[in-house]
C-alpha cells in the first residue's frame, strides 16, 4: 500500500463546522481531479459522519471533531471520522435505516444509509463513553458515480 497524500484535522463540534469539513475534504480530494458527483458523494458523506458526531455522539455539547484522511495506492480515498462522545451501545442497530436516537430533533434514522449509498465501504467502530470512528472508503475515476 503506498500512502500518496494524509491530512488531519480537528474541531469544535458545533454545527457551523459541518460545512467546514466538506470543504476541507473537498479541497483535500481535488488533487484526483474528482467528478463532480464523486466530489458530491463524499461530501455528503461526510456530512452526514460530522453531524452524528454533533447531535448523536455529544449531543450538542461542547467536545472535538477528529477527521483523518488519506489518499492510497492512487485514487483509494479513506476518511476517518471519530468523536470522544458517548459512544453506540448496538453499531448494528443503529445502521438501520430509520433508527435514530434523537426523535426529539426529527431526525430521519438515515445517515448510515446515506453514508452507504454514496462511498464504497462504510465501518463503524463504537465504545459506550469512549466515542465513534466511521471510516468512509471510496475509489475515485472507478466510473460507478
Amino acid at each position: 500500500m503506498i500512502v500518496n497524500n494524509e491530512m488531519s484535522l480537528s474541531f469544535p463540534s458545533k454545527s457551523c463546522n459541518e460545512a467546514f469539513a466538506r470543504c476541507v475534504v473537498s479541497g483535500f480530494l481535488m488533487s484526483l481531479d474528482p467528478t463532480i458527483n464523486e466530489l458530491s458523494d463524499l461530501k455528503t458523506a461526510v456530512s452526514e459522519a460530522v453531524t452524528n458526531c454533533i447531535v448523536h455522539g455529544y449531543r450538542r455539547q461542547d467536545g472535538i471533531i477528529y477527521i483523518k484522511g488519506k489518499i492510497k495506492n492512487g485514487n483509494h480515498v479513506v476518511i476517518r471520522i471519530r468523536d470522544k462522545g458517548c459512544g453506540i451501545a448496538d453499531v448494528k442497530k443503529a445502521m438501520e435505516p430509520l433508527f435514530t436516537t434523537a426523535p426529539e430533533e426529527e431526525r430521519a434514522g438515515l445517515g448510515f444509509a446515506v453514508m452507504q449509498s454514496f462511498c464504497d465501504k462504510v465501518r463503524v467502530k463504537s465504545e459506550p463513553e469512549k466515542g465513534t470512528t466511521v471510516v468512509l472508503e471510496k475509489i475515485i475515476g472507478s466510473n460507478e458515480s
